[in-house]
């Protein structure tokens, strides 16, 4: 439930040029920005008694989302805080336990998630509106917690060189929140990380498109994460509960060729790829059915500034290869939670602590970020650019890795948890009484 901070806000009256704020709000932490790593990390604070804002620029959480994964690490998050079985038993999902590499002959290999053991040997796939109105819904029984919707961050409120809040912008005007800490968790296209003055982004891998659709599934249908590759064509393809979400594979600005071909030319590609897919490819009638993300990774050499931290896709974007930006963002506001939730309970908070966060998931999110570097050069980008018939495009070494039982573990821990996975402290377990 989205509580308005207007109503609990003990108001005070501030001009502010070039324009003026109705009304000031304190509080200790501001989160800016309302997709999973955000909702998490307030839901985590406001369980300890935390005060937190979270501003979330869209009016709902129902929109298009491309990222509908749940990772097993994730899953052990909200388990450690007793709500992997509640989200489970109350939120539609499928269970997806397999992966199937693009491997050459008849019958690739499947690489089962039981291997990992753990209480979550599956790849969830949930709508992610769903998601995170559930944990919103968490959230909102704790008193420290308040949601504002349709609040558009403008400006950073900066003293003597320390970021001190925000000012957002809503249908009735100008509002401001100030707070101890103000943590960016808004995407890749992240408003606090062009506010926010900190050093330019090192770009971490090239380039590539990928245009996302959707077609039916059917019963017999094959089940988990697959893909292929066919003369410089490839599909990734996501099981979902009542769809197949997939993946067209191009090189960076090869989208404009696709469609100047046009939509028949490339229902006949999909066939191409994955023959069993023939019957249902007239579903797909219009480009409009079609999303095109642009995939290029990078990092911020800083993280944080006085008074302002950034975690996510707003600190790192992350290539959807693998599906880690929602993992790690995540593992991101976990880690935060972790390391500030004492500094912020004593009301003071130092560069050092937030240096800590970035020293605790830099070193992860450095390493994932150079293995998928490593799969969009030898990997796909040999198959979009091949003209020859490409089945399986994957280099021998890591072709023998994903056909040895005892060493598909490797792969497939690193999608499921990532580098040095983060779980909660005792302390932020424990929580406050709701």
């Amino acid at each position: 439930m989205a509580i308005d901070v207007r109503q609990q806000a003990e108001h005070t009256q501030a001009r502010m040029a070039p324009h003026e704020s109705r009304d000031v709000h304190r509080t200790t932490c501001c989160v800016v920005g309302g997709g999973p790593a955000g909702v998490i990390l307030a839901l985590l604070l406001a369980r300890q008694g935390i005060p937190t804002v979270l501003l979330e620029s869209h009016a709902d959480f129902d929109r298009d989302f491309r990222g509908d994964t749940i990772h097993p690490a994730i899953m052990q998050i909200l388990d450690e805080i007793g709500l992997a079985s509640r989200l489970l038993e109350t939120v539609p999902h499928t269970k997806v336990h397999r992966v199937v590499p693009p491997l050459p002959g008849g019958t690739p290999p499947s690489i089962d998630f039981h291997v990992l053991g753990g209480k979550f040997p599956f790849m969830t796939f949930m709508r992610q509106a769903a998601f995170l109105e559930f944990l919103a819904a968490e959230a909102s029984r704790y008193p420290a917690f308040t949601l504002v919707t349709g609040a558009n961050v403008r400006e950073l409120v900066e003293e003597a060189d320390v970021v001190r809040g925000v000012r957002y912008q809503a249908a009735d005007g100008w509002h401001e929140v100030r707070a101890l800490l103000t943590v960016g968790a808004d995407g890749r296209f992240s408003r606090l990380r062009q506010l926010s003055g900190l050093p330019a982004p090192v770009k971490t891998s090239p380039p590539i498109d990928i245009l996302w659709f959707r077609l039916s599934k059917q019963a017999g249908d094959p089940e988990g994460i697959m893909g292929g590759f066919r003369m410089g064509r490839g599909l990734i393809m996501l099981e979902r509960t009542d769809h197949w979400q997939l993946g067209h594979v191009l090189p960076k600005g090869g989208y404009q060729q696709l469609h100047a071909a046009g939509i028949e030319a490339f229902r006949n590609t999909i066939a191409e790829i994955m023959p069993w897919l023939r019957g249902r490819v007239d579903e797909l009638r219009d480009w409009k059915q079609c999303s095109l993300l642009a995939v290029e990774s990078d990092r911020l050499p800083r993280w944080y500034r006085s008074g302002l931290l950034l975690i996510g896709d707003a600190a790192h974007v992350m290539s959807p290869i693998g599906g880690n930006g929602i993992n790690y963002a995540v593992q991101d506001a976990a880690a935060a939670a972790n390391i500030l939730s004492g500094p912020l309970k004593r009301g003071r908070m130092s560069l050092r602590d937030l240096a800590a966060v970035q020293r605790r998931r830099n070193w992860p999110t450095r390493v994932t970020q150079a293995i998928v570097n490593q799969i969009q050069d030898r990997v796909l980008g040999p198959a979009v650019h091949s003209t020859t018939d490409m089945n399986a495009p994957l280099p021998p070494g890591a072709a023998f890795l994903l056909r040895v039982p005892f060493l598909q573990r490797l792969p497939l821990a690193w999608i499921a948890y990532g580098v040095w996975p983060v779980h909660l402290t005792s302390t932020v377990r424990a929580g406050a009484r709701a």
